[in-house]
């Protein structure tokens, strides 16, 4: 019977790369959770080190109760709107005292007049001061006189529009077909006066109402007169001055609308000279 051969079972000579792989591993697992702890956030770690230094040098921080709801505030200011109100309001009333004082004279000879309310004021100027007959061109004199209003004009942000009008008696010429055209570039002259005298055009605007909103009978030379005539109208805000130029000064009413824009005191009837008084009504008269 034949002996069975005992094989003899390889020896592998590489068995230690597997140990030594394994503890390379585990080395390097070591290492980076060593890393991962000795790594600090420095901006955290900074927030946290003023945090506790703050909450420790400084008690009062720390023993301050907590508020449950709101707090008041120690100090109020004085509400935005209401101090522009009280500007405009100041501002409106400034430019009518002022007129007044400049303009006496021809306030007396109803050649100047000044009327107003709570939202805009009038200065109302007859066109024989300012234009010859049938022009749009000012004459010597209406440079003097506006470069007046002008410097009163000039230090206020009040929007001004001028308007321009007419008597109903017809013109037809080739720069004036009709007397839109007439009243509106009297208008215009007006407003290009004021800006070149220092007054911000931003807050500028001219129309012509033609002969359509008289003030006084055509049918008599003295009415006719006076409906022809340029009106500058100082109105608190530029809403104010949209709603007034729709219907021009003389129909406008400060009714509840415009006031939404503000109600001070009317700047009219208050610190007038005597002989303004008696000509100058406390508001707008169609």
């Amino acid at each position: 019977m034949a002996r069975r051969r005992n094989h003899e079972e390889h020896e592998n000579h590489e068995r230690w790369l597997v140990s030594y792989a394994d503890f390379i591993t585990l080395l390097f697992a070591f290492f980076v959770v060593m890393y991962s702890i000795s790594s600090i956030n420095e901006g955290k770690y900074k927030i946290l080190s003023e945090t506790l230094t703050g909450v420790f040098s400084q008690p009062e921080r720390a023993i301050k109760p907590i508020p449950v709801g709101e707090e008041r505030p120690r100090t109020s200011e004085p509400d935005r709107s209401l101090v522009d109100e009280e500007t405009t309001a100041d501002s409106l009333q400034s430019i009518a005292n002022s007129v007044r004082e400049a303009f006496g004279e021809l306030i007396q000879n109803e050649q100047l007049k000044v009327r107003g309310n709570e939202l805009w004021i009038e200065i109302e100027l007859s066109s024989s001061l300012l234009f010859p007959s049938g022009d749009a061109v000012p004459n010597d004199a209406a440079f003097e006189l506006i470069e007046k209003v002008a410097k009163i004009l000039a230090p206020y942000e009040n929007p001004v529009h001028v308007e321009g009008f007419t008597d109903n008696l017809p013109i037809q010429t080739a720069q004036f077909p009709t007397n839109w055209e007439l009243s509106a570039a009297r208008a215009a002259s007006i407003v290009r006066m004021l800006a070149m005298d220092g007054v911000n055009p931003g807050r500028l605007a001219s129309v012509g109402y033609g002969e359509f909103q008289p003030v006084a009978d055509n049918a008599t030379a003295e009415g006719r007169a006076r409906n022809r005539r340029v009106v500058l109208v100082v109105s608190r805000n530029l809403d104010v001055r949209r709603s007034v130029s729709g219907v021009g000064s003389a129909n406008a009413r400060p009714d509840s609308a415009l006031r939404r824009a503000g109600t001070q005191p009317a700047p009219t009837a208050t610190a007038q000279a005597p002989q303004a008084g008696a000509v100058n009504p406390p508001s707008p008269t169609p």
